[in-house]
């Protein structure tokens, strides 16, 4: 077993090569110890899947682990993440969840799986992680097969809640576009559409892990092509698009693609007096915008690194640039692409202009995320390298008027900011840019580079 697969967010690896049935048993057996020591009282953790191929596999398995430890399992079938999520906040008939799983691979390739773990409502993350991975590796034992289960039908009492909180929605005169990527998005978003009496076209809507029309991540520009050329028709007033596991969106209009910290200026607007959180990576132009009419929080990068921090300062609505967006303004403070698109809807029926509230935030220019290749052990130390070099820095940078470290590091200087943090999942360095001018974001680009270079090189 490679102890690679036990990440900072969740639990992610090859299927059978990392993903194997002896580790699989043993995650589900641990889990449950876990949710044991947390709710002593303990009975049931729901389990949904994801579109991948092996899903259903690694459900079997999973279960048989969670068994041998004493609990039951409420089995949701093919879901997206959020209906997951929303199991731990509703009952089902003297069925309560404790806890639960969704096994997804996200917008990883289709060999790829994992598990996303709440428990006790709470998301399972961190050093929580980690420490399962080393019970796994020290246990030799062997746990035999168990997968019988207790079926729920969470999909249904999600897209009734759905349905329920946005019956007011009058949008006959729209139309919409939505790319479902083939991953889950598809197995609840017709039936809302259709009781909302929403006008749409869907893309790829069929639950398909081989993927095979574009790979689902709509924080890549390449994988919404489709949809653009829909929307270049004239026929649609905007468009949406999922990851595979649906709790990340894009939204487009024909003009723009807004991404997720532009979306929380916007959702933001309609809260009175909102506390609202945004990662590293989100534009100056969020928190500075906020600031004016309620309070903006920097936080790290990371789905349960965002939900712990709503909770903690029981803030409004949080969201990445990468399109997660969690909603704790009437919902439960999760990453939700498909309630966000109704939110959006909202806003759309509310005569709110999108394209014309962005063309009046300040003009910034901003780089996409910038990856460099480094290896797990080493990136860590060197963004701690970066940190003392800054203490002192080179003759060549321009002034900084201040560092933030609060997930990697963010150089602010007179005209913009610069990124460097190291991914919690991949063996990489993230890097960002931004400035009044191309020119300047360029500018800092350079500087931070040649700075890591020096500090790789020594």
């Amino acid at each position: 077993m490679s102890a690679s697969i036990f990440r900072e967010y969740d639990i992610r690896g090859i299927f059978k090569k990392e993903l194997n049935e002896d580790v699989v048993k043993k995650i589900g057996f641990y889990l449950a110890k876990a949710l044991q020591k947390k709710v002593p009282t303990a009975q049931y953790i729901a389990v949904g899947y994801d579109a991948r191929l092996h899903s259903p596999t690694l459900k079997n398995w999973l279960t048989s682990g969670i068994k041998k430890a004493g609990l039951e399992v409420l089995d949701m079938g093919l879901v997206p993440t959020p209906a997951n999520y929303f199991a731990n906040f509703t009952d089902f008939d003297s069925l309560k969840c404790d806890g639960s799983v969704m096994i997804t691979g996200s917008h990883n390739p289709p060999e790829y799986n994992g598990f996303k773990i709440t428990l006790d409502k709470d998301p399972f993350f961190g050093e929580e992680i980690y420490a399962l991975g080393r019970e796994i590796l020290a246990d030799n034992s062997t746990i035999p097969n168990d997968e019988t289960t207790i079926s729920i039908d969470s999909k249904n009492r999600y897209i009734d809640y759905i349905v329920k909180n946005f019956s007011h929605l009058k949008l006959e005169n729209k139309r919409f576009v939505f790319d479902c990527g083939n991953g889950v998005a598809g197995v609840v978003l017709r039936e809302i559409l259709d009781r909302l009496n929403i006008k749409h076209k869907i893309l790829f809507e069929e639950p398909d892990g081989n993927f095979p029309n574009h790979h689902p991540d709509p924080s890549d520009e390449h994988t919404l092509e489709d949809i653009k050329k829909e929307l270049a028709t004239g026929e649609f007033d905007f468009g949406f698009a999922y990851d595979g596991d649906a709790d990340r969106i894009a939204l487009l209009s024909p003009k723009y693609n807004f991404k997720g910290d532009i979306l929380a200026i916007f959702f933001s607007k309609f809260i009175k007096n909102p506390t609202v959180i945004g990662e590293v990576k989100c534009t100056q132009v969020m928190y500075d915008t906020i600031n004016t009419y309620g309070k903006a929080i920097m936080y790290k990068t990371g789905h349960s690194n965002l939900k712990v921090k709503i909770k903690e300062t029981n803030a409004d609505f949080a969201a990445e640039v990468s399109g997660h967006l969690f909603f704790n303004d009437r919902y439960f403070g999760y990453d939700d692409a498909i309630y966000a698109t109704f939110r959006a809807l909202e806003l759309i029926d509310q005569n709110f202009d999108f394209d014309k509230e962005y063309e009046a935030l300040p003009k910034v220019y901003s780089t996409p995320e910038i990856n460099i290749t480094v290896t797990e052990e080493t990136k860590f130390k060197i963004i701690d390298d970066l940190k003392n070099a800054l203490t002192n820095p080179p003759a060549y940078f321009p002034k900084i008027k201040d560092i933030i470290t609060v997930d990697g590091i963010r150089v602010i200087f007179e005209k913009g900011w610069g990124l460097v943090r190291a991914s919690n999942t991949t063996p990489k360095l993230v890097t960002r840019f931004e400035a009044d001018t191309q020119e300047n974001a360029k500018i800092y680009e350079n500087v931070l580079i040649k700075l890591f270079e020096e500090i790789k090189g020594k």
